[in-house]
């Protein structure tokens, strides 16, 4: 008489290197059933056999999991990438992340990295791609590759309500902070030091915020909703507001945001791209948009 029963199978939750145990005690189990005669513990033959099915169940399931995905962020751009209380990141930038991985059947696992080192980790291969609001430019792309855009919003100078603006060149001799490697001070270098506007960079944007706090710089140039729920939402930003036109130049600002990977890795980006879509055409998309905005980041 052939007696089925259910064997243990290694935990999708847990990583793959920690499912020895689930083997050996998937082996054990065949072993101590009367699923055939008496004899089976002597035959050297078929615990060889059992021993292959314990660990073929292993695979299927692991298989199945999917390896992790590592993702690198910068973890001062709130509401984008930041820490809860307890240090866990979270964000736009990190539930997207989330949706894509469950929608290629993988585990995203976050590596924060100063963001002026972003590009050179994943060169070095510390990383398997950034998602972290990084703008698809032509300069980058000399180096990475990118998927297509997971969302696209513009960038404004921020100062005083009581600073008059009515243009660039009328705020000659102003101190203007901006994040270091970013569109924003690749914007602010080209376009506002040429006009005499004092331009100081720094390895975190929320750097930028302290320093305007404090009285050491006049203002800064931000993603507008970045800036918004990083500083002007907060105490102490009360007295700053958004400036002039938004900035959405393409040779400063890129095409919007998108996943950053290294080039050669096509497959890979041929999921992901597969997988943005899917999360626009699901809702998922809206609910995560929604959580954090008032409209569609996807943009333009």
């Amino acid at each position: 008489m052939i007696v089925a029963y259910q064997l243990p199978v290694p935990s999708t939750n847990q990583p793959l290197r920690q499912d020895r145990q689930t083997v050996e005690s998937t082996f054990n189990f065949l072993l101590t059933r009367r699923v055939c005669p008496d004899n089976i513990s002597e035959s050297y033959s078929m615990k060889k056999l059992l021993l292959a099915a314990a660990i073929s169940a292993l695979c299927a399931t692991a298989f199945a999991q999917g390896k992790d995905l590592k993702v690198a962020i910068d973890a001062t751009y709130e509401p984008f990438t930041f820490k809860t209380a307890d240090g866990k990141p979270t964000g736009f930038d990190v539930d997207i992340a989330n949706a894509i991985c469950e929608q290629i059947k993988r585990k995203c696992v976050f590596v924060e990295q100063a963001w002026d080192g972003m590009i050179p980790g994943l060169m070095a291969k510390k990383y398997d791609v950034i998602i972290s609001s990084m703008s698809i430019t032509e300069e980058r792309l000399k180096q990475v590759d990118f998927t297509d855009k997971y969302y696209n919003t513009p960038s404004k100078i921020v100062l005083k309500k009581d600073v008059k603006f009515d243009g660039v060149a009328s705020i000659k001799g102003k101190k203007i902070g901006v994040l270091k490697a970013s569109t924003q001070e690749k914007y602010a270098l080209g376009e506002l030091k040429t006009k005499g506007v004092e331009v100081v960079s720094y390895d975190a944007q929320d750097q930028v915020y302290l320093d305007i706090k404090a009285g050491r710089l006049d203002g800064t140039v931000a993603d507008i909703l970045e800036v918004g729920g990083g500083f002007l939402g907060k105490p102490g930003g009360e007295a700053y507001e958004l400036k002039g036109d938004e900035l959405y130049i393409p040779k400063y600002f890129g095409t919007g945001a998108g996943v950053a990977l290294r080039k050669g890795q096509g497959d890979l980006k041929k999921e992901i791209n597969a997988a943005i879509k899917a999360i626009r055409t699901n809702g998922k998309y809206k609910a995560i948009n929604d959580k954090y905005f008032k409209f569609d980041v996807y943009g333009k």
